[in-house]
């Protein structure tokens, strides 16, 4: 998930904070944060599906325990939780 939606609120660093997490074009992410789909993703497990470029996220959460490069959590529309 790319494409940070920025806004005032998320620039600023807060408590509990997991490692510094940047988006496809270099922008920190945080909480709470909206991102967008940049590159349509075909999901493992997901029976075929498809998540299409475009597609708004919002409200991710950050996770320090992610396997592999994935660390942030959210609930994709029209998919579920990811």
């Amino acid at each position: 998930m790319c494409a940070h939606e920025w806004s005032p609120e998320s620039s600023a660093p807060q408590p509990g904070d997991v490692a510094e997490i940047r988006d496809s074009v270099g922008n920190i992410l945080r909480d709470g944060d909206s991102v967008s789909v940049v590159k349509s993703l075909k999901v493992k497990g997901g029976g075929g599906k498809m998540i299409k470029i475009g597609t708004k996220v919002g409200g991710i959460r950050l996770i320090s325990d992610g396997v592999d490069g994935h660390d942030i959590e959210a609930k994709v529309p029209g998919f579920g939780s990811m």
